[in-house]
């Protein structure tokens, strides 16, 4: 893939607060997305907090098949230190790295991260979507920020996001009895759509099968280069 460059990464922490607030002012929240997505990308990060390394790995996932159609992966020492809320900064660059590598483009970008249900509105998954000027979805395993009640125990339920009176996302059941995920649009897509692209991509594990994959992948390069 191509895609121009939106910005340096040569930052301060500071600086790049100051530029999430800008971008996220960017960010579209309506669906851009053709009538059926047929191909979902799934994107995770693999690293440990004081490691020099980090370990990306995009999974484009054909959702008709149910078959993985291209994997690239990616590794670089991190450039940035670890902030709260400054994710994308630290990671952002790799994901692109093996962005570049892929032969397609998926109709939609999953990412195991938050989209706008963050402090700056702005989580890895809409700093991507603005990256790479494609529709993405944030599905996180844990809360960031905002509030919500409980949902219901079954597939497919949910409840809202809320934060300072703004509904950022929604918490999402995509098993039975097991603990719910957070999702929030990243970028050129509604609330709605996001939700139903996340239990589209459900086959029978708690994490979508694009990012559980791409999960998979990234943990296997970062372990066989520790191996090393």
């Amino acid at each position: 893939m191509n895609f121009p460059e939106l910005h340096s990464w040569d930052l301060t922490p500071k600086e790049a607060i100051a530029l999430q607030r800008e971008l996220a002012g960017r960010v579209v929240l309506r669906d851009c997305l053709p009538p059926e997505v047929r191909s979902v990308a799934g994107v995770d990060v693999s690293c440990s907090r004081f490691a020099p390394e980090v370990f990306a790995a995009v999974v484009i996932f054909d959702l008709s098949a149910s078959v993985i159609v291209e994997t690239t992966t990616a590794q670089a020492a991190k450039s940035f230190p670890y902030v709260p809320g400054l994710l994308s900064f630290r990671e952002l660059p790799v994901v692109l790295e093996a962005f570049h590598k892929l032969e397609r483009s998926p109709d939609v970008v999953l990412v195991d991260g938050q989209g706008v249900a963050h402090t700056r509105r702005l989580g890895i998954a809409s700093h991507l979507g603005l990256w790479l000027g494609l529709p993405t979805v944030g599905c996180a395993k844990s809360r960031l920020c905002g509030e919500h009640d409980a949902p219901g125990a079954r597939r497919g339920d949910w409840t809202s996001l809320w934060d300072n009176g703004e509904e950022i996302g929604r918490v999402v059941r995509t098993r039975d009895r097991i603990r719910p995920l957070f999702v929030s649009p990243g970028h050129m897509v509604g609330l709605e759509r996001a939700v139903r692209i996340v239990l589209e991509c459900g086959r029978g594990y708690r994490l979508p099968e694009p990012t559980r994959q791409a999960h998979v992948e990234s943990n296997r390069l970062r372990c066989s280069e520790v191996a090393r």
